[in-house]
């Protein structure tokens, strides 16, 4: 995503009637800078009084309202992207409100991705809180008649230094709004900071631990009703008959209604139980008979598709990066390496299941309420699945109780419109878990060949990463290039900063029509464990220290260099470890960051590993909240975990084997190890992701560890840490 630096101009400070009197307001007009905090409340009285993006509303009274323009998805944007405005502006966290922006097109971006929702804002958000204030203490000036230097700004009242006189922003925006925009506000010192790099609490948490924030699930509005969708077990399925019989005789089932799933390029045809509660509709939905005919797709099976996978991995594919000659470099190495990893698919498995409420007016007006990671995503995808206006569609989006990338896709809301339509009245579609772990999308199956070369002193000459998967794009998407290698496929695996002379790196595209999606850190959750573990089975080919060997070849200075010599230190990778014990250290660097681990696990009596600690170092440049910041590195520590040592989705005669959390497991809560987070965060101007550098290093950190302590290599995930030596 892209950040537009147009200029501020005074058309974006409006006097608004329906607010207490007139009110200051400030925004970028075609930019992502955006804000947020304590409530989601209605924007009507504001929206139809606004042409251009504001995003801080001063009122008269003194009330000052910030506009959240990215779901909060846990990631912890709810507190992060306001006080950003709040640190320039010079208010309190206790000092402003905050707005849920509901897909409009004046707010710019709303999509919550990629870790990006700072680290693409960062400069626009300080630049929006700065111009306001500065406008603020030029309009106390200018009522004092003295310098605008004499002046400044805390707590949303603006001081005069020689007189002591003071006045609130409140008094001020009507001067204010007269004002010329500054184009080039001086911002803060980083060392004046109050707020960013703090450690504050997320306005958010109170709520949701009192039960008083509202979740996507538990939106209600008059007159609705319920559904529950029984969709074919077998992708690409198609009804044959319905039996509606038994399900018209629940209590409580209304009707029974054909609908469809739009997820990307695939149309799903499902049928809907709508009933007046929850209960009555999946009641209903039990007794219900569908017969499918499953077009052929129930041939599909894992180990076929793994088999496939294998096979293919002798061809080329396509190229992805190239640089020296690799081809002669391998071929006249003294000492040559040869490996092959496996990774599964896997499920998001969010804690709160998809869910949508749709209602229809007027024909052709929806209104939408869900827990979504865009409003304006949702908006425009629903908008192409149903063939309606954009601008037909109002989003009201909630709290969502967990993303992962799987509420980037908007199957769920285009299917509950579909139903809502067919019903004439709201209807509230809301998933079973079971219907979540089985109906995907899913991160994709992704294997690697690895080569790799040495001279005879044991210098890594030649490297080859070959990725062979299906595409995510190509399941998603009617066009889609085979002939170029995808980049989101092969995500990292060209960007290290290993400095190795002659590298040749392929993707091999695989069919499949089984929908696959973006996974927190994408593709970098699989390709980072076959790349790290293999830099690891190097170092120990030419009977090298694994942390040395990384660090011999990064000899300039790169952000990998800096965060691989403070985790030495941390780690204390030099201390020997108690007997029967073992330490791996992996680092990723990707689009939305860089972090490195080291994991240490010991030998168990049983002959199993426990993961003892967990060491992380994360490299931000600037770091907003570091509790919030290390909350997220833990978090994703604990979902590579999950993925490295539960359970994948695995099919059998076109279906899901996985229904719930028995059979798709997370981590414990006993299960965790200690973990020690450091956050190399220098006041850089290079801004980095948060909410998923943390991942990718785990599984080959510790897969390094397990090798460390047993001997064992693993190259397939999911592995049982019970049944390791």
């Amino acid at each position: 995503m892209q950040t537009s630096t147009t200029a501020l101009n005074r058309r974006h400070f409006l006097k608004v009637s329906g607010l207490s009197g007139a009110a200051f307001i400030i925004g970028l007009s075609g930019t992502s800078a955006e804000a947020s905090q304590p409530e989601i409340q209605n924007l009507s009285r504001l929206e139809a009084s606004f042409e251009l993006t504001p995003f801080v509303v001063i009122e008269k009274s003194g009330k000052i309202t910030i506009m959240n323009s990215k779901p909060e998805i846990g990631q912890g944007t709810w507190q992060s992207i306001p006080m950003i405005i709040a640190e320039e502006l010079e208010v309190g966290l206790d000092q402003y409100t905050i707005q849920q922006t509901n897909g409009d097109k004046k707010f710019g971006g709303q999509t919550a991705g990629g870790s990006a929702s700072v680290r693409t804002s960062f400069a626009m958000l300080r630049k929006t809180g700065a111009t306001a204030r500065e406008m603020l203490i030029k309009a106390a000036a200018q009522t004092w008649s003295v310098p605008e230097t004499e002046c400044y700004a805390e707590r949303a009242v603006v001081y005069h230094r020689a007189s002591g006189k003071k006045i609130g922003y409140g008094e001020l925006v009507e001067v204010a709004a007269k004002l010329d925009v500054p184009k080039d506000p001086k911002l803060k010192d980083n060392k004046d900071f109050k707020l960013i790099g703090k450690d504050t609490q997320r306005q958010d948490i109170p709520l949701k631990v009192a039960g008083k924030a509202t979740f996507g699930i538990d939106v209600e509005v008059a007159g609705m009703v319920y559904a529950s969708v029984e969709r074919c077990p077998v992708f690409g399925g198609k009804i044959k008959k319905i039996d509606d019989t038994k399900t018209l005789k629940v209590k409580g089932v209304q009707k029974v209604v054909r609908a469809e799933r739009v997820l990307g390029k695939n149309r799903y045809e499902v049928v809907a139980v709508i009933a007046d509660t929850y209960w009555a509709a999946l009641k209903g939905r039990k007794a219900l008979s569908v017969e499918w005919d499953y077009q052929g797709f129930d041939q599909f099976n894992s180990k076929d598709f793994e088999k496939q996978l294998r096979d293919l991995a002798k061809t080329d594919g396509v190229v992805d990066h190239n640089q020296g000659d690799f081809d002669k470099a391998f071929a006249d190495a003294a000492v040559k390496i040869e490996s092959f990893y496996e990774t599964p698919m896997v499920s998001h498995s969010p804690m709160e299941p998809m869910n949508c409420l749709a209602s229809w007016t007027d024909g052709d007006k929806l209104e939408i309420w869900a827990s979504s990671q865009g409003p304006d995503l949702l908006r425009n995808r629903v908008a192409e699945g149903l063939n309606i206006p954009a601008e037909n569609i109002k989003v009201n989006i909630q709290f969502n109780g967990g993303g992962f990338g799987r509420r980037l896709y908007q199957d769920f809301a285009t299917e509950a419109a579909s139903i809502a339509k067919e019903a004439a009245k709201p209807v509230k579609v809301i998933w079973t878990r079971e219907d979540d772990t089985q109906q995907g999308p899913f991160r994709p199956m992704t294997f690697s060949a690895l080569k790799a070369g040495f001279s005879a002193d044991g210098k890594a000459l030649a490297f080859q990463h070959k990725v062979i998967s299906p595409s995510i794009s190509a399941t998603q998407n009617k066009t889609y290039d085979k002939t170029k290698s995808d980049g989101s496929m092969t995500e990292g695996i060209s960007e290290q900063q290993y400095e190795i002379p002659h590298i040749k790196n392929f993707y091999v595209h695989v069919e499949t029509h089984i929908p696959l999606a973006a996974w927190r850190a994408v593709t970098s959750t699989t390709l980072s464990f076959s790349h790290e573990c293999f830099i690891d089975e190097m170092a120990y080919q030419v009977k090298k220290d694994p942390f040395t060997f990384r660090q011999e070849m990064l000899t300039k200075e790169t952000d990998t260099r800096r965060v691989l010599n403070k985790l030495r230190e941390v780690s204390h990778w030099d201390k020997p470890l108690p007997k029967g014990w073992g330490r791996g250290v992996a680092q990723w660097e990707f689009f939305a960051g860089l972090a490195a681990q080291v994991v240490e696990v010991s030998k168990t009596a049983s002959g199993g590993i426990k993961i003892e600690k967990v060491y992380a170092v994360i490299d931000l440049g600037t770091v907003v909240n570091p509790d919030n910041t290390k909350a997220q590195v833990e978090g994703a520590i604990t979902m590579a975990i999950g993925a490295a040592t539960k359970d994948a989705i695995t099919f059998e005669k076109g279906q899901v084997q996985q229904s719930n959390f028995h059979d798709n497991r997370m981590v414990r809560i006993n299960e965790m190890p200690v973990i020690e987070v450091h956050i190399l965060a220098e006041g850089g101007a290079k801004i980095k992701g948060v909410g998923e550098p943390g991942l990718p290093p785990l599984a080959p950190a510790l897969a390094n560890a397990i090798f460390a302590a047993t001997g064992k290599r693993i190259r397939k995930m999911p592995f049982d840490l019970d049944k390791i030596s």
